[in-house]
């Protein structure tokens, strides 16, 4: 009989796999709404986040577990810094993309994994082994040549990795659930989300929500492609080692580094390339360190 454990894992692998599949194609759905206000963007997708998050929230009958969130003072300010760091990453995202600063957003994830063993560190006392903390070297290295080739381009991927680093912290260390979180943050977002949305349409150009249904409906389908890939995440991160969730968050970062490359047609400069083969060298390392302490481990009976 097949191991049930076994194949809870191998569910969280795909949920872990489908989030990471989204969040790397995500430059493509941009380009759909390129010519909307980075701002204005961020704002629509908090508002078409919300019902869905509620509908979710109603079907699991969880709005009790909101309810205590908001009751908790100490979970409230929590998730309201994590809110804070979520909203200034989206904003920061769109605008690399918009800029056509693919690479700039590509390497900010890339660098992600780093930030946060380096919080697990300092933060939550956890501890690397020589393979690992080789792997941070080689990293940080790739840093380095992209800091004296395109110091611009390092600030906007060092911001991204950061406030997403510490959103993922704040959300680790809080103690209210993953859905339930992203709906406190949805709604502790959505007052200066429709501050935004109502400034935007007061302007002569109108609200974008306001030029054509074509672009409606991409502005609308910011939401899903928000809520899913968080709710999908959320979820394999409580069927699958934490460790394997941490290496999987390569994957996004490397499909939007190769759309970078073959369909928006960015220049590969010289500086960003060393990068990224350091911190593929430092993916590698630290695989291998990760394959040989399990192989290490003994067979279950």
């Amino acid at each position: 009989m097949p191991d049930e454990s076994h194949h809870h894992r191998l569910d969280g692998l795909a949920f872990a796999l489908g989030s990471h599949a989204i969040w790397g194609v995500m430059p493509l759905y941009l380009a759909l709404v390129h010519d909307v206000p980075s701002f204005e963007f961020v704002a629509w997708r908090i508002v078409f986040t919300l019902p869905l998050c509620a509908a979710v929230i109603a079907w699991r009958g969880q709005w009790g577990e909101v309810r205590a969130a908001f009751a908790q003072r100490k979970s409230v300010l929590a998730l309201l810094g994590s809110s804070a760091m979520i909203g200034i990453n989206w904003v920061l995202y769109v605008i690399a993309i918009q800029t056509d600063h693919v690479y700039a957003a590509s390497l900010g994830y890339y660098i992600l994994p780093l930030v946060m063993m380096l919080l697990g560190l300092l933060v939550l006392k956890e501890r690397l082994s020589g393979a690992q903390w080789g792997a941070v070297a080689l990293a940080t290295v790739g840093v380095g040549l992209l800091a004296a080739g395109a110091l611009s381009t390092l600030l906007f991927s060092l911001t991204m990795a950061v406030t997403f680093g510490l959103y993922g912290l704040i959300r680790k260390t809080v103690n209210v659930g993953p859905i339930a979180g992203l709906m406190v943050e949805t709604l502790l977002l959505i007052v200066p989300a429709l501050g935004v949305v109502i400034w935007y349409a007061a302007q002569p150009s109108g609200s974008s929500m306001t030029q054509g249904w074509g672009l409606a409906a991409a502005i609308a389908l910011g939401g899903p492609m928000t809520a899913v890939p968080l709710m999908l995440f959320a979820t394999a991160a409580r069927r699958m080692d934490y460790t394997l969730i941490g290496f999987l968050q390569f994957l996004s970062p490397t499909i939007v580094f190769l759309l970078g490359l073959f369909w928006f047609h960015e220049e590969l400069k010289p500086a960003q390339l060393g990068c990224f083969v350091m911190i593929w060298a430092a993916m590698a390392l630290f695989v291998w360190d990760l394959f040989l302490r399990r192989r290490r481990l003994p067979r279950p009976a």
